[in-house]
């Protein structure tokens, strides 16, 4: 199947106990390439969520974040520094006694003093059955998320296979044109040199067995018989990925270099008019493949 590795999904849900939002990114990457951001408080969950992101993807950079917003009242706890407050207390009083100040130190004075008091929301006890029932919500919310981010890969891979289909017709008709026009080159020089032994052997005795055999051997070097066959066996090779379930992206990228390989092969033996034409627009369409096949996972 060929699906994009790019793509992008967000939501929010909300139960009774908190607003869980989940926000996830991919984009291209030779392999998987996981990056998380979790609360602390969902650190146990992370293993699952890891588990859900290598379940659904195989390639691409991944970037998931999870944010929660508790609707439950944290209860605040203030505490008092003793030991700051009595200083202050006892420098007061010495500050009294020369006439510096009057007055009794009072709470308002201590309130405007980050020293003498912390306020701070006091730790919710631990329950496990909260906790269990938050990370389920929280692995739903990723699901969803994932999913989402799946069907936008699926959309955009669609596009991609319609752009490598027409290009894989294209090759299909450039390996057939290649095939026809390396013949005519072979028969050319067949020709060309059984006209020049016929003209050498109107002045010299020649071995007209031993000379048949020559062109023979000089004709199968220019045969790409074998190579057409071979590119023709990648072409039906790669529409058996682009319609099967699997992840193929790889396998596609390593078709794209055996088929570069053998326009090369046949490059260097075929002869024939309009054959270095054909071979390079074989090569520009096997870059454009290349260039896309790197989208896909």
């Amino acid at each position: 199947m060929i699906k994009s590795m790019t793509g992008f999904a967000s939501l929010t849900h909300e139960d009774e106990r908190a607003t869980i939002g989940v926000t996830v990114r991919a984009v291209n990457h030779r392999f998987l390439d996981v990056q998380l951001r979790i609360p602390q408080s969902l650190g146990e969950v992370e293993p699952r969520v890891r588990a859900l992101l290598q379940k659904r993807l195989s390639r691409g950079r991944v970037e998931l974040q999870i944010s929660v917003q508790f609707r439950t009242i944290a209860t605040p706890s203030v505490e008092l520094n003793e030991e700051f407050a009595n200083a202050l207390s006892a420098a007061i009083d010495r500050a009294r006694e020369r006439g510096l100040v009057a007055g009794a130190l009072t709470p308002g004075d201590l309130l405007r003093l980050p020293q003498a008091i912390s306020i701070r929301d006091r730790a919710a006890e631990a329950d496990p059955e909260v906790e269990a029932q938050m990370a389920a919500s929280v692995e739903a919310a990723v699901e969803q998320a994932l999913a989402d981010l799946d069907a936008m890969r699926m959309r955009e891979g669609s596009h991609l296979r319609a752009d490598l289909d027409s290009r894989r017709y294209l090759l299909g008709s450039l390996i057939e044109r290649l095939a026809g026009a390396a013949d005519e080159g072979r028969s050319t020089v067949e020709a060309r040199l059984q006209e020049r032994v016929r003209e050498i052997s109107l002045d010299l005795p020649v071995d007209e067995a031993m000379i048949a055999q020559e062109i023979v051997r000089v004709a199968q070097r220019s045969d790409i018989s074998e190579e057409v066959t071979r590119f023709r066996a990648h072409l039906a090779h790669w529409e058996a990925l682009s319609e099967s379930d699997e992840a193929c992206g790889r396998k596609l990228d390593f078709l794209l270099q055996e088929m570069n390989r053998e326009v090369n092969t046949i490059g260097s033996k075929a002869d024939g008019l309009g054959v270095s034409e054909l071979i390079i627009n074989a090569k520009a369409e096997l870059e454009k493949m290349r260039e896309q096949v790197q989208n896909v996972e």
